[in-house]
């Protein structure tokens, strides 16, 4: 019966050593100071928000201009079906510029 407690015990130290290396390793204490001032956590959360959304702003703006100029070059290959759809696509976004300029 000793001997059983004795192992139990020594197996229930032995998990809870392991679960104090994993939360120091995950850097647990820090994420419990952050939970514990709510104004630095919406601080630091809505930073992350503002560049994140920078981010994809960007990005999408690239992404955008890329496939705009993988399109002119394709409309200058004269492709039969892909040119006309594209020479349109490009008529399309030439128009909308040019409404854009005349409002302001």
């Amino acid at each position: 019966m000793r001997q059983r407690r004795k192992r139990r015990h020594s197996l229930t130290h032995l998990g809870l050593l392991r679960l104090t290396e994993y939360l120091e390793g995950a850097n647990f204490a820090a994420y419990v100071d952050l939970l514990q001032t709510p104004w630095r956590l919406a601080l630091l959360n809505l930073i992350g928000g503002v560049f994140r959304g920078l981010g994809i702003g960007l990005g999408f703006t690239v992404i955008a201009g890329l496939v705009v100029l993988i399109l002119q070059q394709l409309e200058l290959l004269n492709l039969p079906i892909i040119g006309k759809w594209i020479a349109d696509l490009v008529q399309i976004v030439d128009g909308q510029l040019r409404a854009r300029q005349f409002a302001y």
